[in-house]
């Protein structure tokens, strides 16, 4: 199988991956539809560098992450240039089912903890989500354990009303 053969069906496999991260990033479904695009070109032009000595989908993350971070940072120059303000989102006043209220919720962390919860989430172990983001496997886990807490007391707060 050659390279873009294999590319493809690599993407095809893992294109949740890169949905996902997009959609806890980015509201606006133009935005969506091009960072999509520029995920896919960021990955694209990065393959001749996959040595595949991680798996596809680990690597299709980081990439996936990266590119929407730095599609993050350039929208909000734009938004402090134009003097726009960010529309509020909808949610916060909407009750759903857990799991829209853990997205949610995970939505409202920084960018480092949201990195490092989504990646829990999706299987990760502490160790590799340390090789992603380079912080220290010890501090993940420290992290991770923190973060649980507070979202579990949020979902109780939010459940119970206190």
């Amino acid at each position: 199988m050659n390279n873009e053969k294999y590319f493809i069906q690599q993407i095809k496999a893992n294109e949740k991956i890169i949905h996902k991260i997009i959609n806890l990033y980015v509201d606006d479904a133009e935005d969506e539809k091009d960072l999509y695009q520029e995920v896919l070109m960021q990955a694209w032009k990065s393959f001749k560098n996959f040595k595949g000595e991680s798996k596809f989908s680990t690597w299709l993350y980081k990439i996936t992450l990266n590119t929407t971070l730095t599609f993050r940072r350039k929208e909000r120059r734009v938004i402090k240039t134009e003097g726009a303000e960010l529309k509020a989102s909808d949610a916060a006043n909407e009750r759903r089912e857990d799991y829209e209220e853990l997205y949610y919720l995970i939505k409202q962390l920084n960018a480092v903890d949201k990195m490092i919860m989504t990646l829990h989430l999706d299987g990760f172990k502490n160790h590799e989500i340390s090789e992603m983001t380079g912080l220290d496997a010890n501090h993940i886990n420290v992290k991770l354990h923190r973060l649980k807490k507070r979202i579990v007391e949020q979902l109780k707060s939010r459940s119970y009303g206190s």
